[in-house]
């Protein structure tokens, strides 16, 4: 089985409106799909913002993940952002007035981002995350729910939230302690370093790192071989793999609200303010 590159298959947006090849979607911020045969490749487009996910792109990506577990067709879902960049994390602009009360942000971890997370993690087939340009915040979370990575030799990752005055949600922070250590995380977060696709393939945050020019016929041909195996055998590996990986026990319910104290806060409302107005932040731990 052969696959064509991106460029040669027949462009559409989730869930079914088509979308003339090379016209802009008309609302930006959006999740598109190409399907050729049994490989299905998610598109993460928001060009003008380097991709940061907006609310509806999270829900998107939930509905179409769900929607592709459902689909016994498929052999292999590819995720990849539009223009060269995979994700600038989450859409800053729309905290706020999405992400500001307590709320809020408990709807938008645990009735958004979790749920859209959870649906990549759980897809019944292999996922491979084609990783170019930036891949930070909310984009190193969900190339870390995919099975492989694959990633440009001039990709970065991280997560600088540091800068915003708030931390990682316990689920979205579960996954990559799990692929790659307290240590990894522990740099990530506390020193909010971006890290060069070299850098984060030792660290195990990567699956391969590949010249930038040969990404995506490396990603694509990751994604052949998988399709090119049983896909019944290659499903049940994948849950063995998942559920023979040690995973911490859940979080309280105390612990849980804790993670949520940083709400309201001066640190808070400062570092978004100063996203916002392209400013450095200046934060006083209250």
């Amino acid at each position: 089985m052969t696959f064509q590159t991106l460029r040669q298959i027949a462009r559409r947006v989730w869930p079914g409106e088509r979308h003339r090849e090379g016209a802009a979607p008309a609302d930006t911020g959006q999740i598109l799909l190409e399907r050729k045969d049994g490989l299905a490749t998610v598109i993460l487009y928001n060009p003008n913002k380097l991709n940061a996910l907006s609310i509806r792109m999270w829900e998107t990506l939930g509905e179409t993940f769900r929607a592709f577990s459902a689909d016994l067709t498929l052999r292999c879902i590819l995720i990849r952002g539009a223009d060269g960049n995979f994700a600038a994390g989450a859409d800053i602009a729309q905290f706020p007035t999405e992400r500001m009360t307590h709320d809020q942000v408990h709807r938008y971890h645990n009735e958004t981002i979790g749920p859209a997370l959870r649906a990549i993690a759980e897809c019944l087939h292999p996922t491979v995350a084609l990783i170019e340009g930036f891949c930070v915040g909310g984009g190193l979370e969900i190339a870390s729910q995919c099975d492989l990575r694959v990633a440009a030799s001039g990709s970065r990752l991280g997560a600088p939230i540091k800068k915003l005055g708030f931390a990682m949600a316990p689920e979205e922070l579960r996954r990559i302690v799990a692929i790659a250590g307290r240590a990894v995380a522990s740099e990530l977060l506390l020193e909010g370093r971006i890290l060069s696709a070299g850098e984060a393939r030792e660290r195990g945050l990567v699956t391969r790192v590949v010249a930038d020019e040969n990404v995506e016929e490396e990603a694509y041909a990751t994604a052949a071989r998988i399709a090119e195996g049983a896909p019944i055998a290659a499903r049940l590996n994948k849950k063995l793999i998942r559920r023979l990986c040690p995973e911490p026990a859940a979080l309280t319910p105390s612990e849980i609200d804790e993670f949520f104290s940083f709400i309201g806060t001066h640190d808070h409302q400062e570092g978004i303010a100063a996203f916002l107005e392209k400013r450095s932040p200046k934060f006083r731990g209250s």
